[in-house]
């Protein structure tokens, strides 16, 4: 196999630079001399993550495809920590990406199966407030261009950029509860009927009828046996405030796309 570098980092004072190669072997090279100092044995898959610590210039980090993710002392060709990233019944996530904060005391990763990994010191209390799963319901929704070849959101024919905040849900889709909601910008002080979405049926593309958030969903007013949304009108309100911060020329009424005429009132 021909060698071949993945990934290169300089060390936080620049006298070390350190290499990662498709053979899974980690270089520290003298950055004056050139000299190879160490080889770093672990990884047993490629490697497309080195992270210098922000502050000690013996630390570096690495972690791969192999689910590997180790902390280094170049200085002297040593493990310092290491941490094998398994996923119970899903074998091991390969790492995609590794940073730490500005003090050096925690850093995240990201791996193949969508979670992210804090590691650092200290108890891990502030993280309980929020759920082990979050998505906003906008993320895997359809796409469509307009005839100025823009790109728009095909539920609600409005720039994806433009909309209303989103929802946040787990992994099925299922919206968390409004204590949550406020977590998105833009939603801090929404009351709490604007803060609980409606779950509905729709219809795929290729047929197939799945749940989900339609709080955003724009409703036809002639057609019999829908009723307009509280949650509908909430999000044309929240769109013409945002409309107006940003300095657009709207009228004072909503122009919800295709939603009939105007925002509905509550009861």
């Amino acid at each position: 196999m021909k060698p071949k570098v993945t990934m290169i980092a300089w060390n936080q004072n620049d006298k070390y630079v350190v290499t990662a190669v498709n053979n899974h072997l980690l270089k520290v090279w003298n950055s004056s001399t050139g000299q190879l100092l160490h080889d770093l044995v672990g990884h047993a898959d490629e490697v497309f993550v080195l992270e210098t610590h922000p502050f000690d210039c013996r630390i570096m980090l690495s972690a791969g495809h192999d689910g590997n993710i180790f902390i280094w002392d170049i200085t002297k060709g040593t493990k310092t920590k290491h941490y094998f990233n398994m996923i119970e019944g899903q074998g091991h996530g390969a790492v995609f990406d590794c940073k730490f904060s500005p003090d050096g005391q925690h850093f995240a990763c990201t791996d193949s199966h969508g979670h992210l990994l804090i590691f650092g010191f200290g108890c891990s209390r502030p993280y309980e407030k929020i759920p082990d799963q979050m998505f906003f319901h906008t993320d895997y929704r359809p796409l469509i261009r307009d005839s100025n070849n823009y790109v728009l959101d095909e539920q609600t024919q409005q720039a994806p950029h433009l909309m209303p905040p989103p929802f946040l849900v787990d992994v099925d889709g299922n919206p968390h509860p409004t204590k949550y909601q406020r977590l998105v910008p833009g939603r801090e002080n929404c009351a709490d009927e604007h803060l609980i979405p409606q779950l509905g049926y729709v219809a795929t593309s290729d047929g197939e009828v799945v749940e989900q958030v339609i709080g955003q969903q724009t409703v036809d007013q002639d057609e019999p046996g829908l009723e307009p949304s509280i949650l509908d009108g909430m999000i044309r309100q929240l769109q013409l405030e945002q409309d107006q911060r940003t300095g657009a020329d709207q009228e004072s009424a909503p122009s919800g796309p295709q939603n009939g005429e105007g925002t509905p009132r509550r009861g």
